[in-house]
């Protein structure tokens, strides 16, 4: 009903209420005027008309008022779904202009991109920085543009051309921090010279890696495959998930860089800094760490399968349950490292060295320890089953139930080592060095004793040695005599 018919009804109404009431009254005054009444009568029937017309004003006064202030309610919320209109058209108009506002710096900043003045480029990498932190739903967008803008230009230089030099010079995230922590071998190879970074390359790296992952979700990871940065300076870089298949960053400095979860499969990172970097779930699958500094770095239950770490320093390196199968740890250096529960099924660790490192429960099955040092280093649990361990150094280590079925420990050192109830089933001990050991429930079923030194060794009794196969070259403890069965002459 429109607000017209509503206001004509009302009107009726009153019109109506009124004439039958002033009707009312003269028919009641009218009827009390006659004669035959007396005078208390007709002053009882004029009074009970003008009740009953007070009532019928007061009802009609009643019904007005509710019907006004059910008009100001309508028109209150009237003008409130307006002002609310007018607000959300305001947020409109505002997002719209926002968005705007977002477009055009966003397309100002990547035509910039591509302009040859290296300055401009490098202010339009700071810009869109700026727009990723200040609209949080462009993040990754222009992550993903500064990602494409590192893939596009960090291809390795064609014959006859250069760099200038001073588009790269180094940028540092704050203040240039020492260089004491580069290895020997960047000193030594100084002389293979990696072209140097681009300035802008530099740039977009380092605002790469001030992005916050917080702002990403699991699936969103950054595309930097086949990059080529070498000799980059990306200290402290936030690198999260990043997939850098087959790039190269020798020589590259990522101390206390974040690259959990980083894919680095088959990347070169050949004597880069990685000093306290974290690699914790890092794929490094036949990665070249070959001397890189890795000391104190997390790279617990990374895949460094078939990895090259020859020369590498692991000190203090956290490779818990890692995965170093067939990894090439010649010459490196993990003392103090912790390797518990690591794979290091056939890796190669000649000449190693492993000092007081932690190898419980560690699987070294057919891996190469030649000549490494394991001086005071924790073996207990750990399974060495077909390992070489030929002229080990093997101080004071604990190889508490250690397994060394058919180990090769030939020349080995286990001067003062504890190997309480290990397993050394046909395991070669020919001229090892024993003494001080502790033999306790140590099985030396068919262990090669020749030329080996037992003298002053703890807890070995005859029927041990009975099972072991020696000659007239072992030296037994004092107190022990060589077992009648066994070759008296060479």
């Amino acid at each position: 009903m429109s607000a017209n018919q509503t206001d004509k009804i009302l009107r009726w109404l009153i019109g109506t209420t009124v004439i039958f009431a002033l009707a009312l009254n003269l028919i009641v005054f009218a009827a009390s005027n006659k004669k035959e009444l007396s005078i208390p009568q007709q002053m009882q029937y004029r009074t009970q008309a003008l009740t009953t017309t007070a009532i019928m004003f007061l009802g009609l006064a009643v019904m007005i008022n509710a019907y006004y202030a059910g008009k100001h309610a309508e028109a209150m919320q009237k003008n409130a779904a307006a002002s609310e209109k007018n607000v959300e058209l305001s947020m409109q108009n505002a997002q719209i202009s926002q968005d705007r506002l977002i477009a055009e710096r966003f397309m100002a900043a990547i035509t910039q991109l591509g302009h040859e003045r290296i300055e401009t480029r490098i202010g339009a990498i700071y810009i869109l920085e700026r727009i990723a932190q200040d609209f949080p739903k462009e993040h990754w967008t222009i992550m993903e543009i500064l990602a494409a803008f590192v893939r596009e230009n960090t291809g390795i230089l064609k014959e006859g051309e250069l760099v200038k030099e001073e588009d790269s010079q180094p940028i540092y995230w704050s203040k240039p921090k020492s260089r004491v922590l580069s290895t020997k071998l960047v000193e030594q190879n100084s002389n293979e010279e990696a072209p140097k970074i681009r300035r802008d390359v530099q740039a977009a790296l380092i605002v790469i890696g001030r992005r916050n992952s917080l702002l990403e979700l699991e699936i969103q990871k950054l595309d930097l495959r086949n990059i080529d940065i070498r000799r980059a300076d990306i200290l402290g870089a936030n690198l999260e998930r990043a997939d850098l298949r087959g790039s190269d960053l020798s020589g590259a400095d990522l101390r206390g860089s974040n690259l959990s979860g980083a894919n680095l499969n088959c990347a070169k990172l050949a004597r880069s800094i990685l000093y306290e970097t974290n690699l914790l779930k890092a794929n490094l699958r036949g990665a070249n760490l070959q001397g890189a500094n890795l000391n104190r770095a997390n790279l617990q239950g990374a895949n460094l399968r078939a990895a090259n770490l020859q020369s590498a320093s692991l000190r203090a390196a956290n490779l818990e349950g890692a995965n170093l199968y067939k990894a090439n740890l010649q010459q490196a250096t993990l003392k103090v490292a912790n390797l518990q529960g690591a794979k290091l099924f056939l890796a190669n660790l000649q000449g190693a060295k492993l000092g007081k490192a932690n190898l419980h429960l560690a699987g070294l099955i057919g891996a190469n320890l030649q000549g490494a040092n394991l001086n005071g280093a924790n073996l207990s649990g750990a399974n060495l089953n077909a390992a070489k361990l030929q002229q080990t150094e093997v101080f004071f280590a604990n190889l508490t139930e250690a397994s060394l079925t058919e180990a090769d420990l030939y020349q080995a050192n286990l001067m003062g080592a504890n190997l309480n109830r290990a397993i050394l089933y046909e395991a070669n001990l020919s001229q090892a060095n024993l003494i001080g050991a502790n033999l306790f429930g140590t099985n030396l079923c068919d262990v090669k004793l020749e030329g080996a030194i037992l003298t002053g060794v703890k807890n070995l009794d005859s029927q041990q040695i009975g099972m072991a196969v020696g000659d007239r070259t072992t030296r037994l403890p004092d107190d022990l005599e060589a077992p009648t069965h066994w070759p008296q002459s060479s």
